[in-house]
Parts: C-alpha cells; sequence; structure tokens
C-alpha cells in the first residue's frame, strides 16, 4: 500500500510546534521554504553551535501518524505539527526504512532519508513525559528512536495534504537508519 500525506507544517522560526499548512513547497538541497530549519549548512542550534558548516541533513523531519495514534492511546494530546515535523505520514513504516531511501511525495518532490530524529527535552515543553514516549525499546534490547527521520531535499516539489508517497529503496546492501 502507497502511503499518504496526513498534514504539512512549517514555522519560520525555531519553535517545536509547526503550524499546519495546506501546502509546503520543497527546495532541492535546502529544505521546507520558508521554514525555519531550512539551508544547505546545518540550522539546528545546537548543531550550529558545534560547527555551523557542517552540510544539513535535517532538511525535512517526517513523523508517521501512527506515532500520534499510539501517543493518544497513551494519554498524551498530539496534533500533526506539534512534535516539530514537516510532514505527517501514514501507512509508510519510516523508521523501518533505510539510509538513502527515498520518498516520491505527490507529483513531483523528493526526499532522501538520513537518519532518525533524536527526541530531545523540547517534547516535554509540548507535555511533560512526551520525550521519553518518543523512546522504546526493541525486542533485542536496544533503544529505539520513534520521533520520525530526517531528509533532504534532491527534487524540488509542493506537498499537500493526501498526496501519494512513494518508496524507493537504494540498492542493497541496505545501511540501518542511525541519529543524524
Amino acid at each position: 500500500m502507497d502511503g499518504i500525506i496526513t498534514a504539512v507544517s512549517l514555522s519560520a522560526t525555531h519553535t517545536m510546534a509547526k503550524p499546519n499548512q495546506d501546502s509546503i513547497f520543497l527546495v532541492t538541497g535546502l529544505g521546507v521554504q520558508g521554514d525555519a530549519h531550512a539551508g544547505a549548512t546545518v540550522k539546528h542550534r545546537s548543531r550550529v553551535a558545534q560547527d555551523p558548516r557542517q552540510p544539513n541533513l535535517r532538511q525535512v523531519h517526517l513523523i508517521h501518524a501512527e506515532l500520534h495514534d499510539e501517543l493518544r492511546d497513551k494519554g498524551f494530546d498530539i496534533a500533526a505539527g506539534q512534535m516539530g515535523e514537516n510532514i505527517t505520514t501514514r501507512h509508510v513504516d519510516l523508521l523501518g526504512l533505510p539510509t538513502g531511501a527515498r520518498l516520491h511525495l505527490g507529483a513531483e518532490a523528493v526526499v532522501e532519508i538520513t537518519g532518525l530524529r533524536t527526541p530531545c527535552a523540547q517534547l516535554d515543553g509540548v507535555q511533560p513525559g512526551l520525550m521519553r514516549a518518543a523512546y522504546d525499546q526493541g525486542a533485542d534490547g536496544n533503544l529505539v528512536r520513534k520521533a520520525g527521520v530526517m531528509g533532504i531535499v534532491r527534487r524540488d516539489g509542493a506537498v499537500r495534504v493526501g498526496d501519494a508517497i512513494r518508496v524507493e529503496l537504494p540498492p542493497a546492501p541496505h545501511q540501518p537508519l542511525a541519529p543524524v
């Protein structure tokens, strides 16, 4: 089953929550037009402090709507955009994708997945305990980061609620996602 986009969001300032939009425009090599995290070099403030020249592997943040469902079942009042994501998806196993997978979003846009988002303490500012709830423990005992994935824009395009998502896997062997 192809995935679907359930929400698109952006914020021109460095805020956790990003207001939902009717559509967003993805710009090759930069990210979401008008979003504070758009740029060829890193824009996340903690990473800028480390080295502002590093490439921006976090141009677009995607979260699966199924995580929002899970969090609501645990008593959190979470809506699309509140966890800082630009694109909310459904029916795509984002966390199970390999590094380099490409998501074809709508008619034109393409985002290449670079890695996992590490849940941060700012989530507790949205709702107490949200950061902890965005982690889990896998069957192998390893830590599972559930707060979505990050990517870079490989092809321009408008992205809207209701747009289809097609997954293109990279050539094997596949590398599992790691935090970026």
